[in-house]
């Protein structure tokens, strides 16, 4: 089967995978940055205010102001009308605020927009690939990591998204505004200010690696603390039936203790980044309060000028302050776009060009077909069989044997290499026809049936595009169900828990068996579904089936041979390979594996003889 890219060319950046989760929220994102302009631009005229307020209008000095400024002063009464009437001055510096005020308003209900926005779209590309990327994968990788990286990176990214990064065009607009303001009032002063901006971005640089390192770190370990979860709340009763809580408790602690120390050791390092950055910001304004004082005393710049330059100096200050959480959040954020990256980048199932959707009520073939897990020995070695449309055919083995894995590869599950033999349905090999429509016309019960946290009718109903209680209801009769559900309180609107742990073992396998009823299939297949079950239900249920899945193609896998012996034709696999073929009557009189297993289920072997076939 061909591979996809996946969601993204690898030749991609993490930026470009970034651009396209703003996808649907750009446009607030520009409207963020706009209403932190103007409301960066008002912040700025509030200390040119006052210093026009103390020198020109109570210190009755000669100011030189923009032409725009200067004709505002003048269409108000000039500067001796304006020292009449300070209110005028009060209510300017109120007005700015006010703006300033309803641009901040404006700018949260954007950026929160945009954030949430960009999340939706973040956990829709998420969930929409990992339901496309092949079982292999899932397999590989555990439940609970993948989790924490949907949930905890997406999280960290979209703060970076709507926070960080907002506060960089924030950052950069203050820093243009304040120092055009002071090198304007004070070349020498402005240059001062400067002076601790090669120290911030030298350590900023060591510290970004240092931080990041060690989130990757935590990060990793926060998805093991949640697979243990994850794992401990699923199997809960397997917990509990050993009595294991103390073990589960136990490795939980220490996984925790581990997780948290990590933390710790992070904190640490972002303690001393912080208090670094608090320190050299401190001392810029020491010396800018310090040598402005002198300044002032030696008549180079005025009283309001001053005032003006420690208001812009703050500004400053802020930005510088404000890079060590943005350093530190850049480099948690760089650490999670990659794990969503790693999921993102895993190339996902495809089918190949001109993929075809043929009759599926052909004869099934196995050619040659030999498979293998990742990094595991071969466990199918040159199996060939061949399985005739609308027959009912039985497959007997022990575990391990490959029973389950030969289901797995007819529904593609697991991609079946060339060189690894064909599967052909109808004549036509399946890795040409498309996976939407194989997997559509083949049911499934497998051999632990999974239910949904649903209603008994939403489980049973759930592989039909709409299926009404009539069909359900039908199909529960066919399972023996039925009856079973009429007993319980709510019927068919019983609530099923986490994985149907409301209902019995035997249960799930007749409501799994339902489900797969429910809109015909050309092809079912039976992975020991009637295992949990009594041997009385389990003929009901297969004379029932006999005549439902007429003209359908059915497979039986079961350990039972009562199961299989009325199938019209067995395979008997033994450590991977066919070992045996035929029907029931035809495997007994062969007096093989087949007819030992028969004779042991029956009773009609001695303990010596038993013991010698185990």
């Amino acid at each position: 089967m061909k591979k996809s890219t996946g969601y993204k060319d690898k030749k991609f950046s993490n930026a470009r995978m970034l651009w396209e989760f703003l996808k649907g929220s750009k446009l607030f994102y520009i409207m963020t940055v706009i209403t932190v302009m103007i409301s960066s631009a008002a912040d700025m005229l509030s200390p040119q205010v006052v210093s026009f307020t103390v020198d020109a209008v109570i210190g009755k000095e000669t100011v030189n102001l923009p032409d725009a400024a200067q004709k505002l002063v003048d269409a108000v009464g000039g500067v001796e009308y304006l020292a009449e009437n300070l209110w005028i001055l009060a209510l300017a510096i109120v007005a700015i605020a006010f703006v300033s005020a309803i641009m901040r308003y404006f700018f949260t209900v954007f950026y929160t927009k945009a954030a949430e926005t960009t999340v939706l779209t973040m956990r829709n590309s998420l969930f929409t690939h990992i339901e496309h990327l092949p079982f292999s994968w899932h397999m590989k990788n555990q439940t609970g990591d993948i989790i924490q990286r949907c949930t905890s990176d997406v999280d960290m990214v979209k703060r970076f998204l709507s926070e960080q990064l907002v506060s960089i065009f924030r950052i950069v607009i203050m820093l243009v505004l304040a120092l055009s303001f002071m090198f304007s009032m004070n070349v020498k002063l402005a240059f001062t200010a400067l002076l601790t901006m090669p120290v911030i971005i030298a350590y900023s640089a060591l510290f970004h690696r240092m931080i990041g390192s060690r989130f990757e770190e935590c990060d990793e370990n926060e998805g093991k603390l949640s697979a243990i979860v994850q794992e401990n709340l699923t199997g809960v009763r397997v917990v509990r039936a050993f009595g294991k809580e103390s073990y589960e408790k136990d490795k939980f602690a220490r996984q925790n203790n581990f997780y948290c120390g990590l933390w710790e050791k992070l904190g640490t390092v972002m303690s001393a980044f912080w208090c670094s950055s608090d320190f050299i910001s401190g001392l810029q304004v020491m010396l800018i309060i310090v040598i402005g004082a002198v300044m002032c005393t030696k008549s180079e710049m005025t009283a309001g000028q001053y005032i003006a330059f420690i208001s812009y100096n703050s500004m400053l200050v802020w930005p510088i302050r404000q890079l060590g959480r943005m350093i530190s959040e850049l480099s948690k954020a760089s650490v999670s776009v990659k794990r969503i990256s790693y999921i993102l980048s895993s190339e996902t199932e495809k089918d190949k060009p001109g993929a075809i959707e043929p009759d599926m009520n052909g004869d099934i073939v196995f050619d040659h077909v030999s498979f293998a897990y990742d990094n595991c020995p071969n466990i199918l070695n040159d199996i060939s069989f061949e399985i005739r449309a609308g027959s009912t055919f039985g497959i007997l083995g022990a575990t391990g044997s490959g029973k389950s894995t030969m289901m797995y590869l007819l529904d593609r599950l697991y991609d079946l290499l060339p060189e690894n033999g064909r599967i052909t349905v109808g004549g036509v090999d399946i890795s040409d026809i498309s996976a939407k429509w194989l997997r559509s016309r083949i049911g499934m019960v497998l051999q632990e049936p999974f239910m949904f946290s649903r209603t008994l009718e939403e489980n049973i109903g759930i592989t039909a595009d709409k299926a009404e209680l009539p069909e359900i209801r039908e199909a529960a009769s066919i399972a023996c169900l039925d009856e079973t559900v009429e007993q319980f309180a709510n019927g068919y609107d019983t609530f099923v828990g986490e994985r149907g742990v409301t209902l019995s073992g035997g249960q799930k396998q007749r409501a799994a068996i339902a489900r797969m009823l429910v809109g015909k299939k050309p092809i079912m297949v039976f992975d020991d579904s009637l295992s949990a079950v009594d041997t009385e239900t389990d003929a009901k249920i297969r004379a029932a089936l006999a005549e439902k899945t007429a003209g359908s193609t059915v497979i039986l896998i079961a350990h039972r041979i009562t199961t299989l012996m009325h199938a019209d034709k067995i395979i008997v696999l033994d450590k991977g390979r066919v070992a045996e073929e035929g029907t029931h009557d035809e495997l007994v009189a062969a007096g093989g594996l087949y007819a030992k297993i028969y004779s042991i289920q029956t009773g009609m072997l001695s303990d010596a003889d038993s013991a010698e076939v185990k």
